[in-house]
């Protein structure tokens, strides 16, 4: 059991307040902070702080004695690596329009490129591993975001509403054929538009959505959330495509799951993240980052579904997540309002990373006790079992990212 101590990545879609505020840091922070990681990704690994205050690289940690830290069963499961990477995500502007590959999709381009002899951190590089990114966001604020395809059902009557001459033929393309290849045709056509098209469509589509978001229509909030984004990346083909997605808004507690192939931009608010151990990200506009249209229509899933929002299920005094996935499980524990502090076990098995998001809490184990506040987080290993919290205030709250085998 050790403190660990956590890189910041400065996204320009960042906040400049919520990072720095969980870390107890000057706020408004210099530059923007989007993503504080936390684990063992070779871009950014924790690093853990003994107690003589040196500081180890988690990564370094694990290849010098993987079956101790994760325990035998895990080191020869995930290959010796910790198979999980969480975050905690602040995004105060747009992210990406993106989707992420599945394994094989990742381990075949991951090789290719590396045949190829393109650079791991070149800025036109698809694949910077071999992993696939399924992903959980838990909202620890409001949080809005545009996931997976919406119904054509729903999205035809949207772009008649709109009225927009430019769109006229392309609702009606969605109309004959409202599935999953007539939503691939149209992001498909949209997507590839030269930009002298995009110069003249995108503009009539903002007309259009000025005259929906005027007017109290069951349409208003498509037509905020496109008036929104072509402010920010005018003539862009992203703005399009948010046309043919589900607007989707969490409660603090919220979480949703997004398997490979979904295409989604997360738009405002924190949460915290949980992934597969990878940074592969295709694009699709949104973005002056590269864009590899071709790559990302491989990997994309056109299937049309409401994203379920997830409430997470009682396990024990926690609650977690439960997704399809083996590399990663969340948990969250918060404190009641009662003024006598109880301690609480934290569930045992692998490796884990503990992260207090409020208040304070003493973690203690056969080993000793230490003391973590609000933006503060533990390296758990596979021997670190027996292991409790007691929480120091009546609002402590407190996340457990770990795998699934358990």
């Amino acid at each position: 059991m050790e403190l660990l101590e956590n890189a910041v990545r400065p996204y320009a879609w960042g906040s400049r307040t919520v990072i720095a505020e969980l870390l107890g840091e000057e706020v408004p922070s210099a530059h923007p902070q989007a993503e504080l990681w936390l684990g063992a990704h070779p871009d950014d690994p924790s690093r853990l702080v003994g107690g003589d205050g040196a500081r180890t690289s988690l990564l370094d940690a694990l290849h010098a004695d993987p079956r101790r830290l994760l325990g035998a069963d895990r080191a020869d499961r995930w290959g010796g690596t910790l198979p999980f990477l969480l975050k905690v995500l602040a995004a105060e502007e747009p992210l990406s329009l993106q989707a992420h590959p599945s394994l094989e999709q990742a381990r075949t381009g991951f090789a290719r490129e590396n045949a190829v002899g393109v650079d791991r951190h070149a800025p036109d590089r698809n694949y910077r591993d071999a992993n696939h990114k399924p992903e959980l966001i838990c909202a620890l604020t409001e949080f809005h975001a545009l996931v997976g395809f919406r119904d054509p059902a729903a999205t035809v009557p949207l772009l008649r509403a709109l009225d927009v001459p430019e769109l006229a033929g392309h609702a009606e393309l969605l109309a004959a054929q409202p599935d999953a290849d007539g939503l691939r045709a149209l992001f498909t056509t949209w997507i590839t538009l030269p930009q002298s098209a995009l110069d003249v469509l995108v503009p009539a589509l903002q007309a259009g959505c000025v005259r929906l978001a005027g007017n109290d229509t069951e349409f208003h909030t498509e037509a905020r959330t496109v008036l929104e984004l072509s402010e920010r990346y005018p003539g862009d083909a992203g703005v399009l495509a948010a046309l043919l997605l589900n607007r989707v808004t969490l409660a603090a507690g919220e979480a949703l799951f997004l398997p490979a192939g979904n295409l989604h931009a997360y738009l405002h608010g924190a949460g915290i993240e949980l992934m597969a151990n990878s940074d592969n990200v295709l694009r699709g506009g949104l973005t002056p980052k590269h864009v590899d249209v071709p790559e990302l229509l491989r990997v994309l899933d056109f299937t049309a579904a409401p994203p379920p929002v997830l409430t997470g299920r009682p396990d024990g005094e926690w609650i977690r997540y439960d997704t399809p996935i083996d590399e990663f499980l969340l948990r969250r524990w918060e404190g009641s309002n009662t003024s006598r502090a109880a301690a609480v076990a934290v569930p045992d098995g692998g490796p884990r990373i503990l992260l207090c998001a409020a208040g304070s809490a003493s973690v203690a184990g056969p080993g000793g006790h230490l003391e973590i506040k609000r933006g503060g987080s533990l390296w758990l290993g596979a021997e670190d079992t027996g292991i409790t919290l007691t929480p120091g205030t009546e609002r402590t709250q407190v996340f457990l990212a770990s795998d699934a085998l358990s």
